[in-house]
């Protein structure tokens, strides 16, 4: 039975039982090959099917999902859900799922190569590894992976729609030493010089850790690599959600429209039609069409991103963001500025380049406050020079505080994905000025 078989065959016995239903089929097809000491390691493949299911009746909602592909396991697990549902609490938030239309189709997104690659991924980790020990690495680790992935969404509103995409997604760690360095790449296609430029750049790293330096906690000047802005706009992005707002868990919650929350050098953008970036999508959960938008432009707060529900307790209209419950970005991309690795570096008189980075914990919602360990190397700059390696390091700040003090943004954007990036993010470096570094307690 096909995707949208078996999603019609849900809305046809659903729709008469409850007054709201989605239905969301996800297949993903994937391959993961592990990379260990400069060697293509075990190779995984699995086929998973997801089945989501909305439910709306009498303001109660729920939200079931099934990894089972039989129409009668769900439609039987259903009649239990239709059951229980008078015995659900009423919704603040009660499903109204909107009016079809007909959202434009996504021209790219899906490259035959990944598939035939999946067969064989050896080459390109051998790619990667290879460009990596030329440049300098003594040994290797990480990951690549390829996937495909086939949405159906239907709803008892009438729509249905259908897209797929393919998804690269690689990450290599690079160590000398003892010191460690790392990159990342995320696309929907292909590319075998993206691949290189992972070994390549993450290698690059090593050389300039020479000598070990001391590091005393204060406030510097600080460099960031896309991989570390990819993962803290992925917070902030996160924020912008309506749902985020309403409980009280975004530094959004006291902002209004045209309120300058960054750097005027700053602009972040949802971009859902972005078809290299392997979060793409012509239609969310409702069957809204998807569309580029910016969150913050130019440093002002530009727009939250909304579902249906949420958009009618905001009084504005879905931004083609759902997420059932809570709305969510797909893509993220924060505009490139005119500067350069190199000439941030040289602007800094004293403070730190840092590489990448994990562990990044809200402190504080509405507040903003975060905190995020460095990860890999972390390289001190004196008087515009890197001039050695430290120990690990600690981000504590608020995301305001943060954005507010970007000077400069780099011309070279890089696609990254990975573990601590889930939402692809095209990101340049970033220098931003007198933040808050500790010593990491882990």
């Amino acid at each position: 039975m096909s995707h949208e078989e078996l999603a019609g065959k849900l809305i046809s016995e659903l729709k008469d039982r409850f007054e709201n239903v989605a239905v969301k089929v996800v297949s993903r097809d994937s391959m993961m090959l592990k990379i260990w000491n400069n060697q293509p390691g075990v190779l995984q493949t699995w086929r998973d099917i997801q089945v989501s299911l909305l439910l709306g009746k009498q303001r109660r909602v729920a939200v079931l999902e099934f990894r089972v592909s039989s129409p009668d396991e769900l439609l039987a697990a259903t009649k239990r859900v239709g059951d229980l549902m008078p015995k659900v609490e009423e919704s603040e938030l009660p499903i109204e799922l909107p009016e079809p239309g007909k959202p434009s189709p996504l021209e790219g997104g899906y490259d035959r190569k990944v598939l035939e690659y999946a067969s064989d991924p050896k080459p390109l980790v051998e790619a990667m590894v290879s460009s990596a020990l030329s440049a300098g690495a003594e040994r290797t680790a990480g990951t690549l992976e390829l996937e495909e992935i086939n949405t159906t969404v239907a709803t008892s509103k009438g729509f249905e729609g259908t897209y797929r995409r393919t998804g690269v997604v690689a990450h290599l760690r690079t160590f000398k030493g003892d010191v460690s360095s790392h990159w990342a790449w995320g696309s929907t296609t292909v590319d075998t010089k993206k691949l290189e430029e992972v070994g390549s750049k993450s290698a690059s790293f090593l050389s300039l850790a020479k000598t070990k330096a001391f590091f005393e906690p204060g406030r510097y000047d600080v460099v960031l690599s896309p991989l570390v802005v990819g993962n803290l706009m992925n917070y902030v992005a996160s924020m912008s959600s309506g749902m985020a707002v309403l409980l009280g868990m975004s530094f959004l919650s006291r902002k209004k429209t045209g309120d300058p929350i960054a750097s005027e050098a700053f602009t972040l953008v949802d971009a859902p039609r972005d078809t290299l970036l392997p979060g793409l999508a012509p239609f969310d959960d409702e069957g809204v069409e998807t569309y580029n938008k910016p969150i913050i432009g130019q440093g002002r707060f530009i727009s939250l991103i909304h579902n249906a529900a949420t958009g009618r307790v905001f009084k504005a209209r879905s931004t083609g963001n759902a997420g059932w419950i809570n709305p969510r970005p797909w893509n993220l991309i924060v505009e490139p500025g005119t500067s350069s690795f190199e000439s941030m570096v040289s602007e800094v008189k004293r403070g730190y380049f840092i590489l990448n980075n994990w562990y990044t914990r809200l402190q504080n919602y509405v507040e903003g406050q975060f905190s995020t360990v460095a990860r890999d190397i972390v390289l001190e700059i004196r008087d515009g020079n890197l001039v050695g390696y430290v120990d690990r390091v600690r981000i504590a700040e608020k995301f305001e505080n943060l954005l507010k003090s970007i000077k400069g943004l780099s011309r070279e954007v890089y696609d990254i994905t990975w573990w601590e990036v889930r939402i692809p993010t095209r990101a340049p470096y970033i220098l931003a000025e007198n933040i808050n570094l500790t010593k990491p307690s882990i």
